[in-house]
């Protein structure tokens, strides 16, 4: 094979589907010839290459058509349109019961299966010592499938798909029923597997997917929605996911500090908290908004990494004077615990006086700790009086909600402190 030609080439792919309320539907159907189903698109015109000796990430919620794609590469289903090229023999660990048959001990279904990809027994009987230590499940081996936990079911065939020789490696989620040894044992078969083999990954654990691919492609409600670096992607797939915007934004041209002008894009960046929130306080202040910003890349985002520049502006109205006016924040996990936080006063950064009838823009910029990935929350406060003894004007919990790429993999103990922090009154 030219290794400049894709190892598989999908053109203008769609798969439909007639969908019917009850079975007795389908045969109106067809004697009354009057429609009786709903159509339903699972696949709409989808077009990309997979290069040999590439591991690509398809990523997509639940219902985005990724299964359905595999399907059809793996020739399980076939598509109602479009081209598929396949170059190579596919192994394919799919959802789990595909490819099995669970009447069948395991022994007879590794014959079966090495059959199906052109081994003679002789040529299956020399790999099935490497397949029964890899898979390592012992007399179950000479049961029915059937009988088999999910654990011991993907234990078997992950081992058979990579001993069967296969040019493409698919693997569908099926590796997160393993338990924590046997899935860490099957990554490493999969590093090595990357030297020589083409991988498809489907998965939502985007730490995997961050890991191991080389590019990823992004599939929503069957249509191609963007494809890249994993990087790029799994961030602005993260922020969809959780309903926030990935967008640019010029915040390069803010002008800072001017009583009487209204700074209308600085503004702008700064999204309105919901009404649902939980606030705490006495009203002399109110907190209307918080946006974090990555300072290098000019744009506001909700999905950060370890190391980014960012900074996390915080917005409020005044109706009272307050003298010596704190204003923080704390960063906390998903279960609430208390993971960072600063404000002006520890920072050493003195406000005297701030005054009713206008509002206030503050910034904390910083480089972003290194945290475990996932969810964590911004809950921004202003205070008054020291840090010793001061009162709670406003205090919103849970204001912003960040995901944290998977980068950093350190054991959190007690409260990670905030490397250089600087602080600025913008408005």
């Amino acid at each position: 094979m030219n290794s400049n030609t894709p190892i598989i080439e999908i053109k203008n792919l769609s798969k439909n589907y007639k969908m019917y309320n009850k079975p007795s539907d389908r045969l109106k159907e067809t004697i009354f010839r009057k429609k009786k189903h709903i159509d339903f698109t699972a696949l709409a015109d989808l077009s990309f290459q997979v290069e040999k000796n590439e591991c690509l990430g398809i990523i997509g919620k639940n219902g985005s058509g990724k299964s359905t794609l595999l399907k059809i590469i793996t020739g399980v289903l076939a598509p109602t349109s479009g081209e598929v090229k396949i170059s190579g023999k596919i192994s394919a660990l799919l959802e789990l019961g595909a490819g099995f048959n669970p009447e069948l001990t395991g022994m007879d279904n590794i014959y079966l299966n090495g059959t199906i990809m052109g081994f003679s027994r002789g040529e299956i009987e020399t790999k099935i010592p490497e397949i029964l230590e890899f898979a390592d499940i012992g007399e179950f081996i000479n049961h029915p499938v059937k009988t088999y936990s999910s654990g011991m079911f993907v234990r078997l065939a992950f081992a058979v798909a990579i001993n069967v020789e296969p040019d493409i490696l698919i693997v569908d989620e099926a590796l997160s029923v393993g338990d924590l040894r046997f899935q860490q044992k099957c990554y490493r078969k999969i590093d090595e597997l990357k030297k020589s083999k083409t991988i498809i990954f489907v998965s939502h654990d985007m730490s995997v997917i961050n890991k191991y691919c080389d590019r990823i492609i992004w599939i929503n409600e069957g249509k191609l929605v963007d494809e890249g670096t994993p990087k790029e992607i799994s961030k602005k797939y993260q922020a969809y996911m959780i309903g926030a915007d990935y967008k640019r934004h010029d915040y390069s041209q803010i002008v800072l500090d001017d009583e009487n002008q209204d700074i209308s894009p600085i503004n702008n960046l700064i999204d309105p908290l919901s009404d649902s929130l939980d606030v705490m306080g006495d009203n002399t202040a109110l907190i209307t908004g918080v946006a974090v910003i990555n300072v290098l890349m000019n744009q506001k985002t909700s999905v950060v990494e370890s190391g980014e520049l960012l900074k996390i502006l915080i917005r409020l109205d005044v109706t009272q004077e307050i003298i010596n006016p704190i204003v923080g924040f704390t960063i906390k996990d998903r279960l609430g615990n208390i993971i960072s936080q600063t404000n002006s006063y520890v920072l050493g950064e003195k406000l005297t006086v701030i005054k009713p009838g206008r509002n206030y823009i503050f910034g904390f910029e910083f480089e972003f700790p290194s945290l475990n990935h996932g969810q964590y929350t911004i809950s921004p406060a202003i205070a008054s009086g020291t840090q010793e003894d001061h009162q709670q004007h406003s205090w919103v919990h849970d204001a912003y909600i960040i995901q944290v790429l998977p980068m950093g993999y350190e054991d959190l103990s007690g409260v990670i402190h905030l490397n250089e922090v600087s602080f600025s009154v913008l408005k």
